[in-house]
């Protein structure tokens, strides 16, 4: 990636509201670099104060202006707590909203530069986004890629420095102006509703955006369903409407989820459903045949009586409907359907989502899945290829909504013959605790414990255990990290890899 240090794309100043007069713009100096991490300022930065839920910026804005930081943006009517620094500040209604504005005039609005593709849902979001990708280089295009698992700039990977899916703005705006200067023309977003809603993802001038699917999620950062729903939303109203001769953006919609009409009446943009179930769909998906390492569909439009053959190589009815929505979202820019197919066909797979562990005496699978929805949908599948026990080794996140527990455990009840309960980045909670509340959803749904579910708070004595346990003809199921390789405690983060401990833990049961 580009040295920060070097001279700015853009003019950031450019990014600030129009509120903002051109006499106090004229007094702010073009800067090195966008930071809201007093941490993170070196000399020439512009410091952009952001109230926080944990911590005020306006409370760093001092630190920020010892360590090089030469203008403050501050939230409007706070201006008098900062303004004694020796810098310039400006006042702006919503620091978090600016903060995207102004990231993107510094880097010059790579945005519009680019046909930007986004991603939402609950579940299913990065192998989308995956699947996109591969679709969009089938046609032989240059793209750039930004989702949890990873980051990519044409053929060039660059590991997510965080565990937030929706990076904060200045690190997208950079990323996206990287994908401009290497020559791509198209970039692939996954849009979470945090990061939708804290304005992470403002100024990317989407130009197609996707829904997955909705199940409850996040609830003990929006309070509410509605509320999730509401921030998934806001990518759909993102999208342009047409005008002045140039056509609106693309809605991808799945019309099997029943929060797909909702998105649909979000956005002024062109709308195009696509189903695995619905005949009535804009796209509908035929001929589906299932097996454990992929599926085989067809694809027909309802302008066109003709099908197009089409394959992924990930399996399960999900990830059909994942492929569906990176095929129609590709043809929908216009690209040739055949070469998207070819393209999604030819992607090997996403890390951490149903990846094969291979060297045990039976299949082992390490998946994402981390709400109660994708671990029914991984163990349905997996249920089906399996002709002994399905065996799951899982946890939940600490500092989350409890409906992730007991969704996970319900889902286990009666999906899975005998769960392995364990950490997954407890953080700050007690690990046996975040367990508990497992055990009691599990409980509730008529498992019993010592038969249906074991609690092994150790992640690697627990994926052990599993192993210990399992015989040819099983499966053993390794839920919920997927591509992470850290566990997070209240101490810190500690390496962990579920494919590298399943790699080693094989090798020490069976050679």
């Amino acid at each position: 990636m580009t040295n920060p240090s070097n001279p700015a794309r853009g003019d950031w100043r450019r990014g600030l509201p129009a509120a903002v007069t051109a006499e106090a713009r004229d007094a702010l100096p073009p800067v090195r670099a966008i930071q809201f991490d007093s941490r993170q300022v070196e000399a020439g930065d512009l410091f952009v104060c952001i109230p926080g839920g944990r911590a005020d910026g306006h409370a760093f804005a001092g630190g920020a202006v010892e360590r090089g930081a030469v203008a403050l943006v501050c939230l409007a009517g706070r201006e008098a707590e900062v303004g004694g620094l020796g810098v310039p500040v400006v006042g702006v209604a919503n620091p978090r909203a600016t903060l995207a504005q102004v990231s993107a005039a510094h880097e010059d609005y790579p945005g519009k530069k680019l046909t930007v593709i986004g991603v939402t849902g609950t579940d299913g979001k990065s192998t989308t986004c995956f699947f996109v990708l591969a679709a969009l280089e089938g046609a032989r295009l240059k793209a750039g890629l930004l989702t949890t698992i990873e980051c990519r700039i044409g053929g060039t990977t660059i590991p997510n420095p965080t565990r937030l899916t929706s990076q904060e703005a200045p690190f997208i705006q950079r990323l996206l102006a990287e994908m401009v200067d290497a020559g791509c023309t198209h970039a692939v977003v996954e849009a979470t509703s945090i990061g939708l809603e804290l304005h992470r993802l403002d100024a990317c001038e989407f130009r197609a955006a996707i829904f997955t699917n909705l199940t409850p999620d996040h609830l003990d950062y929006h309070g509410t369903l509605d509320a999730y729903r509401k921030a998934k939303g806001r990518l759909f109203e993102m999208l342009p409407a047409a005008s002045h001769g140039r056509s609106p953006g693309v809605a991808v919609i799945n019309s099997d989820d029943k929060a797909g009409r909702y998105m649909a009446s979000r956005t002024k943009a062109r709308v195009i459903t696509y189903s695995l179930h619905d005949q009535e769909a804009d796209v509908v998906t035929e001929d589906v045949m299932l097996w454990d390492d992929g599926s085989t569909f067809a694809l027909t439009a309802d302008e066109e009586d003709e099908s197009v053959e089409c394959s992924v190589r990930l399996p399960g009815d999900f990830n059909v409907a994942n492929a569906v929505a990176a095929i129609t979202c590709a043809t929908a820019l216009g690209l040739d359907v055949g070469a998207v197919a070819m393209g999604v066909a030819a992607c090997a797979g996403v890390p951490g989502r149903m990846e094969r562990i291979t060297g045990a005496p039976f299949p082992v699978v390490v998946d994402y899945a981390h709400t109660g929805e994708a671990l029914r949908k991984a163990a349905g599948t997996l249920r089906d290829v399996t002709h002994g026990r399905l065996i799951a080794v899982f946890g939940c996140a600490g500092e989350r909504g409890k409906e992730r527990r007991t969704g996970m455990g319900a889902a286990a009840a009666t999906t899975v013959d005998l769960a392995i309960l364990t950490d997954e980045d407890p953080r700050s909670e007690v690990p046996e605790a975040i367990i508990d509340d497992i055990a009691q959803a599990m409980l509730a749904a008529g498992a019993v414990e010592g038969e249906g579910f074991e609690r092994i708070p150790d992640r690697r004595a627990a994926i052990a255990r599993a192993f210990e346990v399992a015989q040819p003809g099983d499966l053993v199921l390794i839920a919920g990290k997927g591509h992470e390789t850290t566990i997070e405690y209240a101490s810190g983060a500690v390496p962990f890899d579920d494919r590298v401990v399943s790699r080693e833990e094989i090798a020490r049961l069976f050679g």
